[in-house]
């Protein structure tokens, strides 16, 4: 199994508000989708928007898992097309919330209890159930909670990360990745593996993520 997270901040580090990319880096994100076998989404995100998890040219693969993990199991699913379009996600909830979230679903989502993480739910966990389900490789396509539980967890081998020509300066606006504590002693360290710039002013950059406290899944 090999773990990707992806990302795009302004020059501050900011993932919010939304809209911050250009239309090459959507199509970027779409592509990446593309090369992958499912992309898994924080809940938050999904009561921000409609996100429907499409690849390169408005496509969703019927072969491609698309996944929604929450704690709380408060999503929205009216009006949204993840739920209308597509087959059907998988939504990983706690234990307590599975039974009265997969009642509320039906047959719109595929619901999967996870246990606890370090932060939250496990992220580990629900890598391993998508690879159970025939996934090689998981886009994690945040938000910011999502991404802090999933590298302090050590299950994400690279971020593809764009930095946009933009600053916010907003105090309290949510990160790359956002929790309690630091990542590493102090630092999670990243290698630098692609680097290139375009003609929108954004940076793409590709990391491979340091092996320090790694908890991987062997499958």
């Amino acid at each position: 199994m090999k773990v990707f997270l992806i990302c795009i901040t302004t020059a501050c580090g900011r993932i919010t508000p939304g809209n911050i990319g250009s239309p090459k880096d959507r199509k970027h994100l779409e592509t990446i989708r593309m090369m992958t076998d499912a992309s898994l989404l924080g809940a938050g995100t999904l009561r921000d928007g409609d996100p429907e998890m499409r690849g390169v040219g408005g496509i969703i693969p019927n072969n491609r898992i698309r996944a929604v993990i929450t704690l709380s199991g408060k999503i929205p699913v009216k009006g949204r097309r993840l739920f209308q379009l597509g087959p059907p996600p998988v939504v990983f909830t706690s234990i307590d919330q599975a039974p009265s979230l997969g009642e509320a679903l039906g047959h719109k989502a595929n619901v999967i209890s996870l246990p606890e993480g370090i932060h939250g739910l496990s992220v580990g966990a629900a890598i391993s159930d998508l690879g159970r389900m025939g996934a090689k490789t998981v886009l994690i396509e945040g938000g910011a909670m999502l991404n802090y539980a999933a590298l302090s967890e050590g299950v994400v081998d690279e971020i593809y990360l764009t930095i946009a020509p933009k600053l916010s300066g907003e105090e309290g606006a949510a990160s790359l990745a956002d929790g309690p504590r630091h990542l590493g002693e102090p630092f999670l360290s990243l290698k630098l593996l692609e680097c290139h710039t375009a003609a929108t002013g954004e940076v793409f950059l590709r990391y491979k993520v340091g092996q320090a406290n790694k908890w991987k899944n062997k499958n």
